[in-house]
């Protein structure tokens, strides 16, 4: 297996700027996710690692050889695409084996693969059917096995679980998880599906308007996100946002908000009187039922205006003072639509962001007691 590196890549089509001076280190035997919007130029980068595109500018590497002017079909990967591209006429052993038959591989060996692989994939019983005999999941899993065969250096996957069902498409996911770990290769994996970057990826790169925007660990972009799109993106739902007014005070920055006040332990000696967006996650903003009783040293106001069961969880659509935000609750919440709620925010988690730039500030100081701040 192998490493892949992209050095200051750019992909120019005509006066669009689909990939912009992307610098990318994917280490040996990772599962790196490609996640972002339709259109933001994931799938170009993906291209362009495979061979299928010449980057406009910069320098591709599989391992330590550059790999700019060799063929697509001399870089020794292997690409599952979303739609399975499988040979109607063939069956699922033909299609596994046809790449094999173009490099003549011996047939004993060719053979050889080709059970290795099915057996792995749990489709042995599968491989004298034609594809229109096989349901979505088996016809995915012989796009992987036909894969799997060549025994590449990286593995390139195009959103492979697109056109399967929820239920199918989790299952899937996991067993391609288990797959890799097994067959101890690296995979770049793109998706503009942030459940399945959160839930398969070792590092994910999150892509916008082909700039990247953040590399990091899956928890570390969700608890952390470096602006405010990855914060939107990321999380189902994203981040609510709140307009505010940040002043430091006593050791602490002061945050008014409107409809809430709170004050986090910062940094006055790095912090100004300034407008900021405070950022908190669904699951930040607290249902506190009785206040006295909770500990919590504030609270505020809010109607809701709808409740969505979900089974382990409820998401409350709620309203105060014309602002709209979420709150992940307990599932047996008994909280249903008008209901007046009391609410509080979890300042340990609270997030603060540049309106003008959208990037985010470091000026709170971190770790902080566990309070829910004080509310108007």
């Amino acid at each position: 297996m192998a490493s892949v590196t992209l050095n200051g890549v750019t992909k120019k089509f005509g006066d669009v700027t689909a990939v912009d001076d992307v610098t990318l280190e994917v280490q040996d035997k990772e599962f790196l996710v490609l996640v972002g919007p339709s259109g933001c130029g994931k799938t170009t980068i993906l291209r362009l690692i495979a061979g299928l595109e010449s980057p406009s500018k910069g320098d591709v590497y599989i391992g330590s050889r550059r790999v700019n002017d060799l063929p697509a079909k001399d870089r020794d990967l292997a690409m599952v695409f979303q739609s399975y591209a499988l040979y109607p006429h063939m069956n699922v052993f033909d299609n596994m084996s046809f790449a094999l038959r173009l490099r003549h591989t011996p047939r004993r060996e060719m053979q050889r693969r080709v059970h290795e692989a099915a057996s792995l994939l749990g489709i042995e019983h599968l491989l004298q059917r034609k594809p229109r005999e096989l349901s979505g999941g088996e016809r995915q899993r012989v796009a992987l096995g036909r894969a799997i065969v060549r025994e590449p250096q990286v593995f390139l996957m195009d959103e492979p679980l697109s056109n399967l069902d929820a239920k199918l498409r989790v299952q899937t996911r996991a067993e391609l998880v288990k797959l890799q770990r097994r067959l101890q290769t690296t995979v770049i994996y793109v998706t503009h599906d942030q459940v399945e970057a959160m839930t398969m990826a070792d590092r994910i790169v999150l892509v916008k308007d082909g700039v990247i925007q953040q590399v990091n660990h899956p928890q570390a972009i969700y608890e952390t996100p470096a602006n405010i799109f990855v914060a939107e993106f990321m999380g189902s739902p994203g981040m609510n946002f709140f307009k505010a007014r940040l002043t430091p005070h006593d050791g602490e920055v002061a945050i008014d908000a409107g409809i809430f006040k709170i004050r986090l332990p910062g940094r006055p000696e790095e912090a100004q009187e300034q407008d900021v967006m405070v950022g908190v996650r669904p699951e930040d903003i607290i249902e506190v039922r009785n206040p006295e009783a909770s500990g919590a040293n504030g609270y505020f106001h809010s109607r809701v205006d709808i409740a969505e069961p979900l089974g382990s969880e409820k998401l409350l659509h709620l309203i105060t003072r014309d602002i709209s935000f979420v709150a992940r609750v307990d599932p047996r919440s008994p909280a249903q639509a008008g209901d007046e709620l009391t609410l509080a925010i979890n300042t340990e988690r609270v997030r603060l962001f540049d309106p003008r730039t959208g990037n985010a500030l470091s000026i709170t100081a971190g770790e902080t007691n566990n309070r829910t701040g004080e509310i108007e």
